[in-house]
């Protein structure tokens, strides 16, 4: 049997009763860490509350050799991941792969950034559109589609959850500051009038799932250079506002009053 389990947003207390049964009951447990990890615990504090030792795969082990899957056609095995296996990382292939070979399979979940952050936005869930992810820039490459596709759920009045690139195994996180400041380089670089500017209202979220939790409003030129401290960020832009919504992103998230005035 394959198990597929998600451990949740930020420490090992995240871990849902229905994992931890699961995972305190395999026979052999692989940890898949490179694309996320949590930040609020350590590798022993899992190993510890699960009473079992795990072994933390690299991303060829991972993506190419698949041995969890093979070892599952005559034992119990669980591969563990940050958030929720099938959401904020896509193992989806693992499922095909253990259907096409005859071996059983159950998916575990856990919490996901992306139900998680338009949650204590304060946004109204179903006001979302299409979610965008900001990549690290490269060598000739710095695409634009993250601006558009902010831009198209503008043009429909739909809030954005924009993900901010992770690569965990350079231990490499962006932030806030770095993803508003994307936005805006791509801003300067378009031959037209963008929706997006420094005076764009905008939130800025960090380690959803803990009691440190930050949520702060305000426009892009505020946000840019406020302190959120350590990862793991994202950010989201709303749309026109109900009056439900302003009133917590003044109250909770800290955004100018001035708001109100236009719901």
């Amino acid at each position: 049997m394959f198990y597929l389990v998600g451990l949740g947003l930020f420490d090992e207390k995240d871990i849902s009763l229905k994992g931890l049964e699961c995972l305190k009951n395999v026979d052999k447990i692989y940890a898949e860490f490179f694309t996320s990890r949590l930040f609020g615990s350590s590798f022993d504090k899992i190993e510890e509350l699960i009473g079992k030792e795990i072994e933390v795969l690299v991303r060829g082990e991972v993506e190419e050799e698949h041995k969890f899957i093979d070892e599952a056609k005559d034992s119990d095995v669980a591969l563990i991941t940050g958030g929720d296996p099938l959401i904020a990382t896509t193992h989806s292939d693992f499922l095909v792969q253990c259907s096409k070979k005859g071996i059983e399979y159950e998916v575990i979940h856990g919490s996901s950034i992306l139900s998680s952050a338009p949650a204590i936005s304060g946004l109204q869930g179903y006001k979302f559109g299409k979610v965008t992810t900001i990549p690290f820039p490269d060598y000739n490459f710095y695409p634009k589609s993250p601006y558009e596709a902010i831009e198209e759920n503008l043009k429909s009045n739909l809030h954005t959850l924009v993900l901010l690139d992770i690569q965990a195994h350079k231990d490499r996180y962006m932030t806030v500051n770095q993803g508003l400041e994307y936005l805006m380089n791509i801003k300067e670089s378009i031959d037209y009038e963008g929706l997006i500017n420094e005076d764009t209202l905008a939130m800025g979220i960090a380690r959803v799932g803990s009691s440190g939790v930050i949520v702060k409003a305000g426009k892009i030129a505020d946000l840019i250079d406020f302190d959120f401290g350590g990862p793991l960020h994202c950010i989201v832009i709303p749309a026109d506002l109900h009056i439900v919504e302003a009133e917590y992103l003044v109250e909770i998230a800290g955004a100018d009053s001035s708001i109100l005035d236009d719901v």
